[in-house]
């Protein structure tokens, strides 16, 4: 994927010079703001923006701005009507989805079974990191990038066993999405109860009711922000929280989203194992949670 290029480059012309909004929902608003993050470091004005927020609210594209829409399966409620909107408007449009997704200009994987959409994450920051750099950001060397996703999922480790309580997520700059994302994963597959937040987020507030019973992952790519990261994770566990460290040091920390990724992506999916949830479900394997929330047009 990394090399297939020429559908990203095509975008990226497109899009030169455009004050950007990245939108999402779910896994994909955890990839919009990342998306957002790498273009940035190419000189753009980018920002994301939740799927229902920019339909029902905004702001939204207008005819001298671009979207970048990022959907799974293109099929959503809210990003469906962004991007009609968006259209109308005249601006430019760029959707980013997985293969057979319906307008998809740049395709990321094959549709997963799974509603967790572990490799489809993947394959849309691949897609945005591959756009960030034909758009002139310097994110580093994307080559060492695949290799060093499969050592996280195939190196050995003790299985990672879910708290008593709950299980918090913490990060910083482009990281504290890569948090989000574990906590999501987390609460879909394994039904734990999960949250997350920035550092600094973290520090003002939430911190009061990390305890015993708690645990918290520390989600460490480097940069600016890993002494404080360090920080948080030395006060929580005094306070008695168990405290789970996910490093990266070979990529630099634009590029440790994709080894950080493929981490809290196996913390989830060994959450899962150990409380006996099927990941794939999205709860459904639950008597009668299908029947409660199937009504809710997503």
């Amino acid at each position: 994927m990394l090399a297939d290029r020429a559908a990203v480059e095509a975008a990226a012309a497109r899009l030169a010079g455009r004050r950007t909004l990245l939108v999402g929902t779910g896994t994909s608003w955890h990839a919009a703001n990342q998306g957002a993050y790498f273009l940035r470091l190419a000189g753009l004005e980018a920002w994301a923006v939740q799927a229902a927020d920019a339909a029902l609210y905004g702001p939204r594209p207008t005819g001298d701005d671009a979207l970048i829409l990022l959907s799974h399966r293109g099929t959503k409620r809210y990003t469906s009507q962004v991007l009609e909107q968006a259209r109308a408007a005249g601006a430019v449009t760029v959707v980013i989805g997985g293969i057979g997704a319906p307008g998809a200009d740049v395709e990321t994987v094959e549709q997963e079974l799974s509603s967790a959409f572990t490799v489809s994450h993947l394959g849309a920051l691949a897609r945005l990191a591959t756009l960030a750099i034909a758009l002139g950001a310097d994110l580093g060397d994307l080559k060492p990038v695949p290799e060093t996703v499969a050592h996280v999922l195939e190196a050995p480790a003790a299985r990672f066993e879910p708290p008593d309580r709950g299980l918090g997520f913490v990060g910083a700059g482009v990281n504290q999405w890569t948090a989000a994302e574990g906590a999501l994963k987390t609460c879909e597959t394994s039904r734990v109860f999960a949250s997350a937040h920035s550092a600094e987020q973290l520090l003002h507030g939430p911190s009061v009711a990390l305890g015993p019973g708690d645990g918290l992952v520390v989600v460490d790519g480097g940069g600016a922000a890993r002494q404080r990261l360090a920080e948080v994770g030395e006060a929580s566990a005094k306070c008695g929280v168990r405290v789970h460290h996910l490093r990266e040091e070979t990529l630099g920390e634009t590029l440790s989203v994709f080894p950080l990724t493929a981490g809290v992506q196996r913390i989830a999916l060994e959450s899962a194992l150990a409380v006996g949830s099927d990941p794939d479900e999205f709860g459904f394997d639950v008597p009668g949670r299908q029947e409660a929330w199937d009504p809710i047009e997503l």
